[in-house]
């Protein structure tokens, strides 16, 4: 049953990107005062989804992961239906702040749903699974989506993607349960669930008041690192159709040809990363240091994208990119496991909407950076600061994380704390 729900969570991802993805395409299509002003209606979507990150995390633990995930998931398809509706760059930056507000919810609440089904040693891999569902939508978009703009006009590829929320909300309601509510699981999947002791992992966030989070060191490290990395996956998500078309001359069509291509290494890089640290803990590593080890081995590794710009090759430049995207992907899956360790699950999508506040306020201000250096250079200073804040990143979550265990926990229950 776990492995049915992060199949879910992977998918909900997967709409997620897709309904996100269709306006970097359809702004190709778009009149050229829409396109003077695309930073803008980016930065209309970014301003609520940064807003909404810390609400969507409270609702969600408020609500419960099962009613949370289907507000959230309702919200953000009709605010993509009704984009289609939108005429000028006003009514489409309010339509792009709507699907901000809504599509805030899904990353807290299947961050949540993690650690509600998974035990430690499985989380880095489920949520490489669930979150290369942002990878994996990103290479579907162009392939899908720009064939409906060029036979159906842009209007109907908002119509199509809103839809498929509803859809996947029928299956969320049907299957989730949390799993002390799951009469349906078995006894080997609820001995999996459990801790060691027999009973479901002890939940300690009710001595953790919300305020109270800000206390904690381990929540900087992680707010500070969403702050620098997430908006290198911004970047990439959401200007690289632009990059393609105005620094490599590239038409519309050879972009939906070419451009799944750094989402797919994503993809395979979340799977790979969360594969990575699993299995190092299942051969006795420390789940700590296995978790660090592998995503500053990624951090690193980001530095590929460097190169992107300069090089002559269009080719060689996206194949720079895509070890990038991979090495991103592999970056977020330990970063979200690390967080599932480090926080009890009861405030885990409010810890993660406050750092993904953070992470929007990052890609808020490096969206608006990239407009003025593109308009006034070219995309060569933009590669170099991809490439090199994930490296800061991780040196300040690794610093202000110190040893991996989950905080809030009494100390007659810490007998199976990680190190690390």
């Amino acid at each position: 049953m776990r492995w049915y729900i992060v199949g879910l969570l992977f998918l909900s991802t997967v709409i997620n990107y897709v309904d996100r993805q269709v306006l970097p395409l359809a702004i190709l299509h778009m009149s050229d005062r829409v396109n003077m002003s695309y930073a803008h209606i980016v930065t209309a979507f970014l301003v609520a989804y940064t807003i909404m990150q810390v609400g969507a995390g409270r609702v969600i633990d408020w609500l419960g992961t099962r009613r949370g995930m289907a507000v959230f998931v309702s919200w953000w398809s009709v605010a993509g239906i009704l984009t289609a509706t939108a005429v000028g760059v006003p009514a489409l930056a309010a339509f792009r702040f709507l699907l901000g507000v809504g599509e805030a919810g899904n990353w807290p609440g299947a961050v949540k749903a993690i650690a509600e089904w998974f035990p430690a040693r499985e989380r880095a891999l489920a949520a490489g699974i669930f979150n290369s569902g942002s990878s994996i939508g990103a290479v579907i978009a162009p392939l899908a989506i720009v064939p409906v703009i060029v036979r159906f006009g842009w209007q109907s590829a908002f119509v199509l993607t809103g839809s498929l929320g509803l859809i996947w909300l029928l299956a969320w309601l049907w299957l989730y349960r949390a799993p002390e509510n799951g009469s349906h699981l078995s006894r080997d999947e609820l001995a999996i669930i459990r801790d060691g002791d027999g009973r479901l992992r002890a939940d300690h966030s009710a001595s953790i008041p919300w305020m109270h989070l800000f206390r904690y060191r381990q929540l900087w490290g992680v707010v500070v690192c969403r702050l620098l990395s997430d908006p290198v996956w911004w970047f990439y998500a959401t200007w690289m159709p632009k990059y393609l078309r105005e620094d490599r001359a590239f038409s519309l069509a050879l972009v939906g040809r070419v451009a799944w291509v750094p989402f797919l290494t994503a993809g395979i890089g979340g799977f790979a990363g969360g594969a990575a640290s699993s299995l190092l803990i299942r051969r006795g590593w420390d789940i700590g240091f296995a978790r660090k080890s592998v995503l500053c081995a990624s951090a690193a590794l980001m530095a590929a994208g460097i190169p992107a710009a300069k090089t002559p090759s269009a080719a060689v430049s996206i194949a720079f990119m895509s070890v990038a995207t991979f090495a991103y992907a592999s970056f977020a899956a330990n970063l979200i496991a690390l967080v599932t360790d480090v926080f009890p699950k009861g405030v885990m999508a409010s810890v993660y909407g406050i750092a993904g506040t953070a992470a929007g306020l990052g890609g808020i201000a490096f969206t608006e950076i990239t407009g003025v250096v593109t308009r006034a250079h070219t995309y060569a200073p933009i590669f170099i600061a991809a490439g090199v804040l994930p490296i800061v990143a991780a040196f300040l979550l690794v610093g202000l994380l110190g040893r991996v265990r989950q905080i809030g926990v009494p100390a007659s229950a810490r007998s199976g704390a990680h190190r690390g």
